[in-house]
């Protein structure tokens, strides 16, 4: 004789695990943490920092 099985839970079941995967997926594409994303911020200072200073002044005329 075959097992009853409860669609409803069934389906929330697959759909909650669905959910959690993809939110596990999103973690390891966007998380970055504090120390990350500050050394991020610095290295973008650093490269606007050197930009700025490598302009020509244009003389006024």
């Amino acid at each position: 004789m075959a097992e009853i099985v409860n669609l409803n839970r069934l389906k929330k079941a697959r759909a909650k695990a669905e959910a959690a995967a993809q939110a596990a997926a999103n973690r390891a594409k966007h998380g970055r943490d504090k120390a990350q994303k500050a050394n991020d911020r610095a290295a973008e200072a650093r490269r606007a920092q050197l930009l700025d200073g490598a302009k020509r002044e244009t003389p006024q005329e």
